[in-house]
């Protein structure tokens, strides 16, 4: 099989980066029971790739619970400020972000995450995240109009690389279903790491679908190879 070319790479972070969707699931998980009502994977698979406040509003619709979206929230941040002390990196996630940033591949991070989030969860990465150009947060970024599975993030992280990339030449690697939506909308080819029990069915637009980012080849995409 081939792809075509790219010169730019843009990447999602929770769940493809970082181990970070274990941990909302378990925050999820502990504010629910406190009201008597179980989060699924049902509901969980849902909201994959969402943004926050969409999250909140889902969740609670879907269990009747007696919160207003910020009540939620708040919960939430509470438990977030506990686990997010212990996020790990995704397995090959610095291997290829450091491969590409030595070899002068420009990336960029575009997640549906706010900056208090990210800081919040990279606290203990801040070096990981130096290789990145940009960072463009979608919960708390201006010019993103619309979460995924709108393309406007990947649109506007994009234009943030100096050269200005048209999008057929930039690569999306992404999670969640909603994340290869938006950068197919987005006219880019994407990459999906997606969690295993996701259904493949829903994955069939992705342009490659990988069960780890360990199994990566940049060269398909005219990257420079491992050494």
């Amino acid at each position: 099989m081939s792809y075509k070319k790219v010169t730019h790479v843009l990447f999602d972070l929770d769940g493809l980066l970082i181990d970070s969707e274990r941990l909302y699931t378990e925050a999820f998980e502990r504010v629910c029971a406190k009201y008597g009502k179980c989060f699924t994977w049902e509901i969980k698979s849902s909201i994959l790739g969402f943004q926050g406040h969409e999250c909140a509003s889902k969740i609670i619709n879907a269990l009747d619970l007696p919160l207003t979206k910020e009540e939620f929230m708040g919960e939430c941040q509470k438990v977030y400020e506990i686990v997010f002390q212990h996020v790990h990196l995704m397995p090959g996630a610095e291997r290829l972000v450091e491969h590409l940033y030595n070899n002068g591949v420009p990336i960029a991070m575009a997640t549906s995450s706010s900056q208090e989030s990210v800081n919040m969860k990279m606290q203990n990465h801040q070096a990981f995240l130096k290789y990145f150009h940009h960072v463009t947060m979608g919960s708390s970024d201006p010019e993103v109009t619309k979460g995924k599975p709108d393309p406007a993030i990947f649109l506007v992280c994009a234009s943030r690389f100096p050269d200005k990339p048209k999008p057929e030449d930039c690569l999306v690697l992404e999670d969640a279903v909603n994340g290869v939506k938006a950068a197919c909308a987005a006219n880019m080819q994407v990459v999906a790491v997606p969690d295993p029990r996701i259904d493949k069915k829903l994955l069939k637009n992705a342009t490659l679908v990988l069960n780890s980012l360990e199994e990566f080849q940049p060269e398909l995409f005219g990257l420079p190879a491992y050494e």
